[in-house]
């Protein structure tokens, strides 16, 4: 049986409700498929569950230092990993039954349960059912990816996904991947009570951010007693009596560690590998993420592809930016681009960091003539009142135009300042504009104009 709809979106994730609601809004007749979970990797494996996994690792970690503010606690500060996991499955399940809610409810919109596969580049076939639209919208999110470790095939590891299902405290928790999800977990779990080593193929922890942001977030990190084993070339995993096996070869260092637990942060993939897309004739490069144009057009006229497969951001806050571009340029006439915004993203260690633009090395790179600012956390009243100084914030200018071209926020608060800065750059305004605000004291904001005061040439 075949069922026309003027739209079809495949995936409940950050992109696909909402751009359901637009185009049944706009008297569109729609279908959105999914076939696990709704609410994507956000809801359900990302940003709800880990985050409310931080901030109990959070506490656990303030309360430890709470003889530093005064307070005394009479018994030992002890972690119920049970209660830790079933209180971030409880708000993940809370937001999924939330969107699922929303778009039942919502007129025009019919929910498909189901694997969805291209027939051809108009038709698909989920459950028994043919659907067919003139517009197909491919929201489908991306995974935990394994690829390239020797032996993962031979011993039990976690992923982002499994390691929250966790019921115990692990002995030894060893992350392989020192990166932004690999290094959330290894903090997070070392304030629970395990022992933790991160284990990295690269020089240095973030290679794509500055060196000095990697130096100083592996220092704050190796304070909290988690070990960092960089240029870790020949990782290998293999059983062993008491777990697993990490082998490693880095300099002056022992070739091996055995972990209890192994998490692998090695990179994600997108999942797209399932859905037929060579049968829509839809493009995708040599990791899968589907080929778009500035406007989320694939090759393919009328399919489209939103949030992590695309492969031009990987945060919920892209996701829904892609949503927004692809409706209003549909809907409205209008000429929006991914191009457009401005890159912005955060590290969510503690202290967190803060991101938009472009990197110092990146800037160098471009050539153009730079003014830098720097300012260390220990400066901010705010931080020093919270007790919470380290950290620095760095903002990067063109001479020329007076433009901001990055910054980075390391420190309390940081995830948070940064969209003061965010917000310049995307009006497209001076820096000026900034250095010239009267920030609230006290706040960790109100460092940013007096770094921009102080600027020198890079």
């Amino acid at each position: 049986m075949m069922s026309s709809f003027d739209a079809i979106i495949v995936g409940a994730g950050q992109a696909g409700p909402p751009l359901a609601g637009r185009l049944t809004a706009a008297g569109m007749k729609v279908a959105l498929v999914e076939r696990k979970q709704f609410g994507g990797t956000c809801v359900n494996t990302g940003c709800t569950p880990t985050k409310t996994m931080v901030a109990s690792a959070y506490v656990a970690h303030m309360a430890r230092r709470a003889s530093e503010y005064g307070v005394v606690l009479r018994e030992p500060v002890d972690v119920d990993m049970a209660r830790v996991s079933a209180r971030a499955a409880e708000l993940a399940a809370s937001s999924r039954e939330g969107v699922e809610a929303r778009l039942r409810s919502m007129s025009g919109c019919t929910v498909i349960e189901g694997h969805a596969r291209f027939e051809s580049a108009d038709t698909l076939s989920v459950a028994g059912q043919r659907l067919k639209a003139a517009k197909i919208f491919i929201n489908v999110g991306g995974r935990a990816s394994v690829r390239g470790i020797e032996g993962a095939d031979s011993v039990a590891y976690l992923t982002n996904r499994s390691i929250l299902e966790l019921q115990d405290v692990p002995r030894h928790l060893v992350v392989v991947g020192g990166s932004y999800v690999g290094l959330e977990f290894a903090q997070m779990f070392r304030r629970f009570g395990a022992e933790v080593s991160i284990v990295e193929k690269g020089p240095r922890l973030i290679a794509r951010e500055d060196p000095e942001v990697s130096e100083m977030i592996a220092a704050i990190l190796q304070a909290e007693g988690i070990a960092i084993r960089n240029a870790a070339e020949c990782i290998a995993l293999a059983p062993h009596p008491q777990g697993v096996e990490v082998r490693v070869q880095c300099a002056e260092s022992p070739s091996s560690l055995v972990a209890s637990d192994v998490l692998l942060a090695i990179g994600r993939q997108p999942n797209t590998d399932d859905l037929g897309l060579d049968r829509a004739g839809v493009a995708v490069d040599e990791r899968g993420y589907i080929h778009v144009d500035e406007h989320l057009a694939t090759n393919v006229p009328g399919i489209w592809a939103l949030g992590d497969c695309n492969g031009r951001g990987a945060f919920t806050h892209t996701a829904y930016n892609d949503f927004e571009i692809v409706a209003d340029n549909l809907l409205e006439g209008a000429q929006r681009r991914v191009s457009d915004r401005v890159p912005a993203y955060a590290l969510y260690i503690d202290p967190p960091l803060g991101r938009a633009g472009m990197t110092e090395t990146q800037a160098r790179a471009s050539g153009k003539p730079l003014l830098i600012g720097r300012g260390e956390m220990s400066q901010v009243s705010r931080a020093i009142e919270k007790g919470e100084t380290l950290g620095f914030m760095k903002i990067i200018v063109d001479a020329h135009t007076r433009r901001i071209l990055g910054a980075s926020i390391l420190g309390v608060g940081g995830d948070e300042a940064v969209h003061g800065i965010i917000d310049v750059m995307n009006a497209g305004l001076p820096y000026t504009a900034l250095q010239h605000a009267v920030p609230i004291h006290p706040t960790v904001s109100e460092l940013i104009p007096t770094m921009l005061g102080e600027l020198q040439p890079g």
